[in-house]
C-alpha cells in the first residue's frame, strides 16, 4: 500500500503579485523551481499563513531571478501580495521507501531568497 507524504515544502514564500484575469495556477520563480526540484505543471498544495486558506493548484514558472510569486486566476481570489504561502509538492511512498524517507524544505526571506 502506498502513503502519501510531503516530498518538498517551501516555507515562506511572499506573494508578490496577484492576477485575477490569468489562466490559473501559482507562479514561482523558476531559480526557485529549479533549486526546490519542481517543475511547472507539477500539482501542488498551498497554505496561506496570513488567512488560513488552503488549496490545490499547479505551478507555472516566473522568470529567473525575479524573485516572483503570483497568485493567478481563481488562486488570485486567496491571498494578497506579501501574504507568506508554504507550498508542498506530494509523493507516495510504499513502507519500505518510508524508513528512507526525508522531507526537503526551503525557507525564504522577505525577498523570497533562500536562507
Amino acid at each position: 500500500m502506498l502513503k502519501r507524504f510531503i516530498n518538498i515544502k517551501l516555507h515562506g514564500l511572499r506573494v508578490t503579485k496577484s492576477n485575477l484575469e490569468y489562466e490559473g495556477s501559482l507562479g514561482v520563480d523558476m531559480d526557485i523551481l529549479e533549486k526546490a526540484g519542481l517543475h511547472p505543471g507539477e500539482l501542488i498544495l498551498v497554505a496561506n499563513i496570513n488567512n488560513g486558506h488552503r488549496f490545490y493548484t499547479y505551478l507555472i514558472a516566473e522568470p529567473k531571478q525575479s524573485g516572483t510569486v503570483s497568485l493567478n486566476g481563481a488562486a488570485a481570489r486567496l491571498g494578497e501580495v506579501n501574504d507568506r504561502l508554504i507550498v508542498m509538492s506530494e509523493v507516495l511512498l510504499t513502507p519500505q521507501e518510508i524508513d528512507h524517507y526525508e522531507m526537503k524544505v526551503l525557507k525564504f526571506d522577505p525577498k523570497n531568497s533562500v536562507i
